[in-house]
C-alpha cells in the first residue's frame, strides 16, 4: 500500500492505496465522488474526465499515486451552494448551459464534457463551434449528436464572458 495526499474538489484527502489504483477508482470507490463516470476504461471515450492540477486529464489513465500531491477537480466541485432552494442556483455556467440547452440525452457523457468543456473555455473564452469541437475531441456521446453539446458550450462561453466584464 503506498499513502498518497491530495486535495479533491478543495478538501484535503489522504488515503493507502494499491499503487496500481487508478484515480478513476480512487474518486468513485475511496471518496464516493460518483459523478465521475466510467464510461471505457480505455481512455476513448473520456466520461471520467477531470481536473488535474488545473488540466483536463481522462482519470482512467492516471494512478492515484500520480496524483499525489494534487488539486483533482471533479464535475461534483464544480456547482456553489444553492441560495435559495433552487435546484440550479449555484451551479456552474457549463452545467446550466447544458441543461437549458439540452446538451445531453442519457447524460452519461456529461460530467467528462463538462470537465472538458471548462478547460477549452479556459484556454479559449470565446470559441467558435469548430473550436469547441477540436476542444471536445476525445470526449464520445453515444446519443445527442454533439449540436446541442456545442450549444451549450457557447451558451457557457458568452456567460462566462458576460460575468467576467461586469
Amino acid at each position: 500500500m503506498t499513502r498518497v495526499e491530495m486535495t479533491v474538489d478543495g478538501e484535503p484527502c489522504e488515503h493507502e492505496v494499491e499503487p496500481r489504483l487508478l484515480l478513476v477508482h480512487y474518486l468513485r470507490d475511496v471518496l464516493e465522488k460518483t459523478g465521475t463516470n466510467i464510461g471505457c476504461d480505455t481512455s476513448n471515450c473520456g466520461a471520467c474526465t477531470v481536473h488535474l492540477d488545473g488540466r483536463s486529464v481522462k482519470s482512467c489513465t492516471v494512478l492515484a499515486v500520480q496524483a499525489d500531491g494534487s488539486q483533482v477537480d471533479t464535475v461534483e466541485g464544480l456547482a456553489g451552494p444553492s441560495s435559495d432552494g433552487d435546484e440550479t442556483d449555484g451551479w456552474h455556467p457549463l452545467q446550466k448551459a447544458f441543461h437549458t440547452e439540452h446538451g445531453l440525452q442519457c447524460g452519461y457523457c456529461t460530467p467528462g464534457m463538462i470537465m472538458a468543456a471548462k478547460d477549452l473555455l479556459e484556454e479559449n473564452p470565446d470559441p467558435d463551434e469548430t473550436e469547441v469541437r477540436e476542444g471536445l475531441e476525445g470526449n464520445l456521446c453515444r446519443c445527442t449528436g454533439y449540436v446541442n453539446i456545442v450549444k451549450a458550450v457557447r451558451t457557457a462561453a458568452a456567460e462566462l464572458r458576460e460575468g467576467a466584464s461586469s
